[in-house]
């Protein structure tokens, strides 16, 4: 776990339930969609998700590993396999799939494997985590045109894979930069999540 992100976890009350939440439905409400992305430290992927009209819900958990109910110091070993995502319900009726996926571009480094930013391991390795073959088929496209008109020279190097099991994390993960926004300010200012989203992309995060 990287310095700095100790320090702020440091500072959490001990008392807090460290067991992580129920395993989430595999399948969303009717009339409403999932989409699952890790992009590093999962605090910071909520934000953009929650402000966009149509997202009913974000949810921080783990993906892509190979134990039941993983706890964070689990996943933050390297051990487990997982890595960090956020999970995103939304209604595709007001919100395309398309936008959630270039929101996601925007907010992540896809030149880099097994980190982002200050968080280095394969627990932040940045992927997209399809659900459908109509996802993957927008996926790959938007990867590929990303390729065609970036604005940086290094290599896309970002996976896209199936869905897997999701396990929500535990409850003070969730929504952190609302319940705790002078330490989840502390941490992605101290990462250079924002200095180096900006050198990719020439201007703010969406």
């Amino acid at each position: 776990m990287p310095l700095i992100r100790t320090a702020v976890l440091a500072t959490l009350a001990l008392g807090l339930a460290s067991a992580p939440l129920a395993q989430a439905p595999r399948e969303a409400p009717p009339g409403k969609a999932l989409a699952t992305f890790a992009g590093g430290c999962f605090w910071c992927m909520e934000p953009p998700y929650d402000k966009l009209d149509g997202v009913l819900s974000t949810t921080s958990g783990y993906m892509g590993g190979n134990k039941k109910f993983p706890t964070y110091e689990e996943v933050s070993s390297g051990t487990t396999g997982h890595t960090e995502v956020v999970q995103v319900v939304y209604d595709p009726a007001k919100v395309s799939y398309d936008k959630l996926l270039e929101v996601y571009w925007r907010n992540i480094d896809p030149t880099v494997r097994d980190r982002q930013f200050c968080d280095v391991g394969s627990m932040y390795r940045a992927t997209i985590f399809v659900h459908n073959e109509e996802q993957k088929k927008a996926a790959d496209k938007s990867k590929e045109l990303l390729g065609m008109t970036k604005p940086f020279k290094d290599p896309i190097v970002t996976p896209i894979l199936p869905a897997a099991d999701f396990w929500p994390a535990e409850a003070y993960h969730q929504d952190y930069y609302l319940k705790n926004p002078v330490r989840y300010n502390y941490y992605r200012t101290g990462c250079g999540r924002d200095a180096r989203l900006k050198a990719l992309w020439g201007a703010a995060p969406h």
